[in-house]
């Protein structure tokens, strides 16, 4: 009886003595982190519309020889549609460009349809396009084949601005084995609806 009394203190003093000196511990609720997201919930789905200006140079060539034709600029207007699928984003853009050269009196009408494929990086969007220029002044008009690169990004909820490379290829010009180039950087800005 003694023994188990003397067995019973010399735990509890232990357990005491443990506790007291910092042995226990208790236990530390982890709270949980919040983690911040890396892509935006932006959706690019919709239409839109807007103005861009850009500046370009031209080349015309025949068969072994390629000259500069000068230098223009363009101002005009788009529309379209896009539809975002999570990562990829297509759709289809109509523009028209009011096309001046630096070297001459008058203007021309550049028209593009063309389709659009771009990459969801929230408000970012980089993009490639491929599709139809028509290029008419004067008595002239050359039907071609256009394509590019871009980025839109997204200023708020409904404004984009962006900045697009293109080129554009007409052959046989005016029914002759000239061909002309045009290369064009545009800054765009549109509203989304």
């Amino acid at each position: 009886m003694k023994l188990k009394a003397a067995f019973y203190a010399a735990a509890a003093s232990l357990i005491a003595g443990a506790s007291f000196a910092g042995g226990y511990v208790p236990p530390v609720v982890e709270q949980p982190v919040a983690v911040a997201q890396t892509r935006a919930d932006v959706d690019w789905t919709g239409f839109y519309a807007g103005l861009q200006y850009g500046q370009g140079s031209l080349d015309a060539s025949v068969p072994g020889v390629t000259v500069d034709a000068g230098d223009f600029d363009a101002l005009g207007l788009h529309a379209g549609y896009l539809r975002d699928f999570g990562q990829f984003v297509l759709g289809g853009e109509l523009d028209y460009n009011n096309v001046e050269h630096d070297d001459f009196d008058g203007s021309a009408d550049l028209w593009r349809l063309r389709a659009r494929a771009g990459y969801d990086m929230g408000k970012f969007q980089p993009y490639v396009t491929l599709g139809a220029a028509r290029l008419s002044g004067e008595d002239a008009k050359e039907t071609g084949l256009t394509y590019g690169i871009g980025a839109d990004f997204l200023l708020t909820d409904n404004f984009s601005a962006g900045l697009e490379y293109s080129h554009a290829d007409f052959s046989d010009v005016l029914g002759t084995s000239a061909d002309l180039d045009a290369d064009m950087v545009q800054i765009r800005a549109s509203y989304r609806f």
